[in-house]
């Protein structure tokens, strides 16, 4: 060592001997499912360092094999590898040649930029060298893997076997451990993923290499050449990342973490996929009808957040439509119209007229030209008729129908105009869920959250709990049960027959608004629902999209896979009459009227 410090000396005499600085990472919050599956990780790259121990030996043992075979027997550096390396740097007056040793990869990684200078090779073999001196060689190892990039976001091999496997790196196979050693001489050329063939190449030859270092057998080689590892194009958790997003958020208003942390979330991890491929198949099968992206919430019946899908394709667009987009409700927003209706005394039997009418100058139309004459309540919110819908909102105060909405989890600003009962107020997916909610679990409100539990990583104390969901009667009978009816009505023979499911009590509401810009289906079963939207972001049309058509087979794609999950649970009836019923909240504020009118169905 001496020698070679001397022959540093004389090369680079600009270099000092530096003290080794102290090993530093921020901070991690790791995001769990309700079933304990990670879901998402969010704050400092860089992952606790690994515990070698905890791994099957071939997995670190590959990258020992093809990143630095002498690795237990030196002390920091190859000193035939780097006297060549010092030479031909010397010769070239620059740093172009490699061999340097997993120590040397680490200490850079840990303290040194990608600069390629004399200097810099010079500082980076010191700090291996005081490595080496420091910590034990399963301790480098353990650093070492967690702060290697693979490629496609992942940092360590921890996120690697997530990202490109969808398993712990305790569970990796040879194949898996030689394929992610691979990608250490370039994460993008080699990236199984991307590129499969020349991953393919690499890997053999990590294979070859870890026979030839005694990690594993030739059986061993033969068997992991001959298996197919399933490799995911995008994160096998992507889909969830929307959702991650929004608790994320809501964690950050709690203060930085100083240590790292575990968030219990509500998320289901199953409901997420299911709902992730229902969304996905939907836009591909109407992709020529101009359908770009759609959004889902869906809610247990005390507002857990269970599966939330904010877009098409997470890597293209991290914009998370199902909490951020405000777009028109279209006719799944006239429950809160009947329901007022109801209230105030009529039944669903009370009957109505669809004819034209004029209100404050505004003539609403049927989606379908011809009008009905005499009809029910019912009959015209199963078929979604406008006229009536107008007509009725007038007759019981605008404002009450905004106060009902928001009584029920309506936050957003709604406008009180003639047109506000076919839905021409801007409103979320999540704010929907929350309003429907209330006619799934038997009247109460709720408010959507996602976040269960905080706890330290380290010792697992825990640091906050969600108080128990506070859910006041919001509905009170005869009214809810009347509504619930009529919505049952409109999957049954209405508007909304695609959603229908056969063994499962269901009721929803379609909407689509002018144009074709926005289609939406709301629908619930007992404790449990579900409310999709559909569009573009441009706010362009679609063509000849309608709630009863994507919206409702997306719901229906997505619930009968849900539902197969919980017990046929019917919609409950509510608390006998009369029930108390939530106070009713100040008049939200008034919006200017708009022309932008949704003939919905």
């Amino acid at each position: 060592m001496i020698g070679l410090v001397a022959a540093l000396s004389l090369a680079l005499p600009q270099v000092e001997i530096p003290q080794l600085p102290p090993i530093t990472r921020d901070p991690q919050v790791t995001f769990l499912d309700r079933s304990g599956t990670v879901i998402g990780v969010r704050g400092g790259r860089y992952a606790p360092p690994v515990d070698i121990a905890k791994l099957p030996p071939y997995v670190p043992a590959a990258f020992v094999a093809i990143e630095d075979k002498r690795f237990y027997e030196h002390n920091g550096y190859d000193l035939a590898g780097m006297a060549r390396a010092v030479l031909a740097d010397v010769a070239s007056g620059s740093a172009r040649e490699g061999a340097s040793t997993i120590t040397q990869q680490l200490a850079k990684n840990l303290f040194l930029s990608s600069e390629r200078s004399l200097e810099r090779k010079g500082t980076e073999l010191i700090y291996a060298v005081e490595l080496e001196q420091t910590y034990s060689k399963p301790q480098i190892l353990g650093l070492y893997l967690s702060r290697v990039y693979f490629g496609a976001g992942a940092y360590g091999i921890e996120a690697a076997s997530e990202r490109y496997f969808g398993v712990s790196a305790a569970h990796l196979t040879v194949r898996e451990a030689a394929m992610l050693a691979a990608l250490m001489k370039s994460p993008t050329d080699y990236n199984p993923a991307e590129n499969p063939d020349r991953s393919a190449e690499r890997t053999a030859l990590v294979l070859q290499a870890m026979v030839e270092t005694g990690s594993i057998t030739p059986a061993q080689q033969a068997k992991a050449l001959a298996s197919s590892p399933k490799v995911y194009k995008s994160a096998p958790d992507a889909a969830s990342q929307y959702f991650v997003d929004w608790v994320d958020a809501t964690f950050k208003t709690m203060g930085p973490p100083k240590i790292d942390l575990v968030v219990e979330t509500t998320l289901d991890a199953r409901d997420e996929a299911a709902a992730d491929i229902a969304a996905k198949e939907t836009i591909d099968r109407f992709a020529k009808a101009n359908v770009e992206q759609a959004a889902l919430v869906a809610l247990d019946g005390q507002g857990r957040v269970r599966a939330m899908v904010g877009g098409g394709d997470y890597a293209k667009s991290s914009f998370n439509r199902a909490v951020s987009a405000q777009r028109q409700a279209g006719s799944s927003w006239k429950p809160f119209v009947y329901l007022t209706a109801l209230e105030a005394g009529r039944t669903p039997d009370t009957p109505v007229v669809d004819q034209p009418v004029t209100i404050d100058g505004w003539s609403p139309s049927n989606f379908e030209p011809e009008y009905l004459g005499p009809i029910t309540l019912q009959e015209a919110l199963v078929k979604s008729i406008n006229t009536v819908a107008a007509s009725l909102a007038d007759e019981v105060g605008r404002p009450n129908v905004a106060r009902t909405a928001q009584r029920l989890g309506i936050v957003t600003p709604i406008n009180t105009d003639p047109a506000m009962a076919l839905g021409t107020s801007l409103v979320t997916p999540l704010e929907m869920a929350q309003a429907y909610d209330a006619f799934s679990n038997g009247g109460n409100r709720v408010a959507a959250y996602g976040i269960e539990r905080i706890r330290t990583v380290q010792s697992g104390r825990v640091l906050w709990t969600h108080p128990a969901p506070i859910t006041p009667a919001a509905i009170g009978n005869p009214a809810l049960g009347e509504l619930d009816q009529m919505l049952r009505q409109v999957v049954a023979a209405g508007t909304g027959v695609k959603a229908a499911i056969p063994g499962y009590d269901i009721a929803g509401k379609t909407g689509t608004t002018s144009d074709f810009r926005d289609a939406w289906f709301c629908g619930f079963s007992g404790d449990f629902t579900t409310v999709v939207w559909m569009g573009r972001d441009d706010n362009s049309p679609m063509r000849g999209i309608t709630g009863g058509s994507a919206p409702a087979e997306f719901w229906k794609s997505f619930m009968r896979v849900a539902l197969k999950r919980r017990a046929a649970t019917p919609i409950p009836p509510g608390p006998p009459a009369p029930a108390p019923v939530a106070p009713i909240p100040a008049a939200p504020p008034m919006l200017p009227a708009t022309n932008d009118v949704a003939p919905t169905i």
